[in-house]
């Protein structure tokens, strides 16, 4: 990639508008991540510990200047039925939501959505009482 090339890269808004194409190491894990099998054109965090870094303020921008790891915290479901992550930054608390990529872990992203279920603070009672509340 010639300088003028990397230089562009590098902008603001980059990655909004073109793929992430760049392998890179997990801050976590240390496995080494491409971005082949990802099922889109914009990998956002590892597949095997589902870890991201804190780069962008809106998706894309690489705003951020706190680079601190982005821990996968718990998922969603989005109504059209897509999962998604949930990643706390460990340094400065920010939440944000990323998509499943078609290669992440399965077992790590089950363990993360039974998480809630494991909470000795919610009783299985409870958990149906809450259930049954919010469908009323």
């Amino acid at each position: 990639m010639n300088r003028e090339n990397k230089r562009k890269k590098y902008d603001k808004n980059f990655y909004r508008t073109h793929p992430c194409i760049d392998p890179f190491t997990c801050k976590n894990c240390g496995q080494t991540v491409v971005p082949e099998g990802a099922g889109s054109d914009h990998r956002n965090h590892c597949p095997y510990c589902l870890t991201s870094v804190h780069l962008d303020e809106e998706p894309g921008d690489r705003a951020s200047d706190c680079h601190g790891k982005m821990e996968p915290i718990g998922v969603w479901v989005r109504k059209n039925g897509e999962w998604a992550l949930i990643h706390r930054c460990t340094v400065c608390g920010k939440l944000d939501s990323n998509r499943v990529a078609a290669d992440d872990n399965p077992m790590r992203l089950l363990a993360l959505a039974m998480k809630p279920f494991a909470n000795p603070i919610l009783s299985p009672e409870g958990l149906n009482d809450l259930c049954k509340n919010m469908e009323d």
